[in-house]
């Protein structure tokens, strides 16, 4: 078994401060790998490349999407590359298997109209629908990562600017403005909550931002119920994430104008190919700028 090398890998994530998300992710996708290990009685220096696409190949078996294999594939080839660069494998048989070919597939975004509507949604003024507003409003407003969003404390928040201090992907830290929408909603959400008595601490000190009816710092789970719990405001069937609001924030200000750069700064992306990802314009807006813009787009009459 491999158990050891797995657990020095994982050890390895932690103090490069990967998030606990990443870390659990590795974590059961190379179990299912030493699964497979085991049950061919093979072990570490006599797998190669055929012996991982065997593997690959009961991952379909098994009915997982392509996807899921790929991210799977991605987790065998760092944690080889881990074990060639401690000097105990002499080669990473994982780069010699090529990933699975993944249909492109844009992500959700709402258009500003269904964004408005979600964000009117306000409902009675008690302390939990001005909890859900404000946190409409902010994701909206400032493209957090729903992690981000549930780890904020009030230190981090500066009203009077309206910026957050946001602590990001390998404990980055970056500023992100939001504005009057959701500063007034950030405020009519913190008085209530003073007014109930909700402003105890945590473990560690900190004053969450936002918390659950009983006081305890709320949950990326909880917000995502939280959003679905206001698909009945939106089109039947229409899907939302907290992901579909950080979507939408990132392609709006691209649509209205905002660079590329400024972009990827306000959502904490180290490559400037993942924030690309991130917008989708739609085509007819892009053809619109075009003949809008470009000297030779049309003739002149």
């Amino acid at each position: 078994m491999i158990d050891r090398e797995i657990e020095e890998f994982l050890d390895s994530l932690k103090q490069r401060a990967a998030s606990p998300h990443t870390v659990s992710n590795y974590q059961r996708d190379l179990r299912r790998f030493a699964v497979f290990i085991e049950s061919r009685e093979t072990h570490l220096k006599a797998i190669d490349h055929i012996f991982i696409r065997d593997f690959l190949n009961t991952l379909y078996l098994d009915g997982l999407a392509k996807s899921s294999v790929s991210r799977i594939l991605s987790s065998v080839r760092s944690f080889f590359k881990f074990m060639v660069r401690r000097g105990q494998l002499p080669r990473n048989p994982g780069e010699l298997v090529s990933s699975p070919k993944i249909p492109k597939k844009l992500p959700s975004k709402l258009s500003e109209l269904e964004a408005q509507t979600l964000m009117e949604a306000t409902g009675e003024p008690t302390l939990r629908n001005l909890r859900d507003h404000a946190i409409l409003e902010l994701l909206y407003a400032s493209g957090l990562r729903v992690s981000e969003l549930v780890g904020l404390n009030e230190a981090d928040m500066d009203m009077s600017g309206g910026i957050v201090r946001v602590l990001g992907k390998g404990q980055k830290e970056r500023i992100v403005p939001f504005g009057q929408f959701a500063a007034m909603a950030l405020e009519a959400y913190r008085v209530e909550r003073t007014l109930k008595g909700k402003t105890q601490r945590d473990d560690e000190g900190n004053m969450p931002v936002f918390i659950n009816l009983r006081g305890s710092r709320l949950t990326t789970r909880s917000v995502e119920r939280l959003l679905e719990r206001y698909r009945s405001y939106l089109s039947p069937g229409r899907q939302i994430t907290p992901h579909t609001l950080r979507h939408s924030f990132a392609t709006h200000l691209l649509e209205n104008g905002a660079d590329l750069r400024s972009i990827q700064e306000l959502l904490g992306h180290s490559s400037l190919s993942t924030t690309q990802k991130y917008t989708h314009i739609s085509l007819e807006h892009l053809r619109d700028e075009y003949r809008k813009t470009h000297p030779r787009a049309k003739r002149k009459s």
